[in-house]
């Protein structure tokens, strides 16, 4: 084992000093905001986005070449990362710099991202289903289509949490077990998201920048119905031969001896609907208060809603009895494990977007460049799968966020088109980016938050999840080509 330290020690160490070499060259990334300073991405090479890849690489191959290490070690391998970021970065641009962009994704998107997930991970955990649901491959079907419809409502975390256990619960005697939670990932914890801002954090972003509440619902109802109708039948097919499989004992009807279903922690359905109510009063507040951070200005909307959901969090942990937490096999590992790799993944992250944002000046030009036709219209098509592609490995908020940004300054101000961000999106360019970003947040463990939470959550309960790659495989295998179709149905 110390031979894998000391080879990620050396390899880190020999990233770092190769992407400070490679931009000794680099021109100012110093650029005026207000009192403050702020990143300017035309400024980076590529190099830069060594950390970020890295520490990607990581989370795919050390669990299964090192996986007592990595079990012991994730947190360390994360802050490793982002240290190879921001101590040449610290170093070429200095401190005031470095300090404010570590403060502004801190701040601003790392910790309301971690403490959404660890309100509705708290709460979630508090409510108990008891009794056993027999599994059956209809009944599983009908509990992910339940948990895809409820998504979209208390948000693709808080329906993943909540029913992750029952669902593991109800297949825990199968050999085969794996597909029920890739699938509930691809559904609960992604695509149910898409019809609300309240779903999924990109269609939240753009409820912040303009995009009126219904908008989602009214637009892309019908993509989502399609892909989550497909999915659910190629998962009832499967899990009918998987069963098949096992023989017909797990298909037996219920003897009648199992204690019905109860459901237990009714306070935590009233605090799940209070943080509904938090995150959507706090997205409608406008004032110009703030506090002024280090140089960011942290409004009080953020604030409060901060506040509000480590609150009601403790008041979950308070009055919820620990017998229903214990039921649930709660415990706090698969939230820690989050927390600690998406610290590294938000740092680290941060010179790739700049040079995302920097569009046609940025080191990643030709990528954007993918999205024009060659007459410089703008291509639907590739606005789609490269918002997506991009949200599989980025986080699918800020990837959004680039790409709704690059639609809206190609739009022109008198055209008819979706507000957002002061300016108009073209109304296909808003719903290819916006599909996109949360469907494609399915491709792997990364692209959304709950993914990663519900694969460690799995794994506790004995679930033998696959690798980063071996998910990539499932998730290629099925929604690459159930997303050509959508594709050919949108464009």
């Amino acid at each position: 084992m110390s031979s894998v330290t000391t080879l990620l020690r050396v390899s880190a160490q020999r990233l770092a000093m190769g992407a400070l070499l490679a931009l000794l060259t680099s021109r100012t990334a110093l650029a005026a905001e207000g009192t403050g300073v702020h990143l300017d991405g035309s400024s980076l090479e590529w190099p830069w986005a060594i950390p970020f890849v890295g520490l990607l690489l990581s989370i795919a191959i050390l669990p299964l070449a090192a996986p007592h290490f990595w079990h012991h070690n994730y947190g360390k391998v994360s802050l490793a990362w982002a240290v190879a970021f921001l101590l040449p970065f610290t170093t070429l641009y200095g401190g005031q710099l470095a300090t404010y962009e570590f403060l502004h994704v801190m701040l601003l998107e790392y910790i309301p991202f971690i403490v959404v997930l660890f309100a509705l991970y708290t709460i979630s955990g508090g409510v108990l289903l008891e009794g056993k649901i027999r599994a059956s491959a209809a009944r599983n079907t009908g509990l992910l289509a339940i948990g895809t419809g409820i998504a979209s409502i208390t948000g693709t975390t808080g329906a993943s949490v909540l029913l992750i256990r029952p669902v593991l619960r109800a297949n825990a005697e199968r050999r085969h077990n794996v597909h029920v939670v890739v699938f509930f990932i691809f559904l609960v914890s992604n695509i149910g998201g898409s019809l609300t801002p309240l779903g999924d954090p990109p269609l939240y972003i753009g409820f912040l920048k303009g995009v009126d509440f219904f908008w989602p619902l009214q637009f892309l109802w019908s993509k989502t119905l399609i892909l989550a109708a497909i999915l659910l039948t190629v998962f009832f097919i499967l899990d009918s031969v998987m069963f098949a499989r096992e023989g017909k004992r797990n298909e037996e009807p219920d003897d009648g001896n199992q204690a019905p279903l109860k459901l237990k922690g009714y306070i935590n359905i009233l605090l799940l609907a209070l943080v509904i109510g938090v995150i959507l009063g706090s997205a409608f507040w406008k004032t110009d208060l703030y506090m002024d951070i280090g140089g960011i200005h942290v409004d009080a909307p953020n604030i409060v809603r901060v506040l509000a959901l480590l609150g009601l969090a403790a008041i979950s942990l308070l009055l919820t009895p620990m017998a229903y937490r214990q039921g649930n096999d709660f415990t706090w590992g698969p939230i820690a494990e989050v927390a600690k790799l998406f610290a590294g993944i938000f740092v680290t992250i941060v010179p790739v977007i700049a040079m995302l944002k920097a569009g046609d000046l940025g080191a990643f030009a030709p990528v954007l460049g993918l999205v024009s036709n060659p007459d410089g219209s703008p291509n639907n098509l590739m606005y789609f799968w490269l918002t997506g592609s991009l949200s599989s490995f980025l986080d699918n908020a800020p990837t959004y966020l680039v790409f709704a940004d690059v639609a809206r300054a190609i739009t022109p101000q008198d055209a008819a088109g979706i507000p957002f961000s002061g300016g108009v999106v073209d109304e296909g360019l808003l719903t290819a980016v916006s599909c996109g970003a949360v469907f494609m947040g399915a491709n792997t463990y990364i692209g959304n938050g709950p993914n990663l939470m519900v694969a460690a959550i799995a794994r506790e309960d004995g679930v033998p999840m696959p690798s980063f790659f071996g998910y990539m495989l499932w998730s290629g295998a099925i929604l690459l080509p159930v997303f050509a179709a959508i594709t050919w149905i949108m464009f």
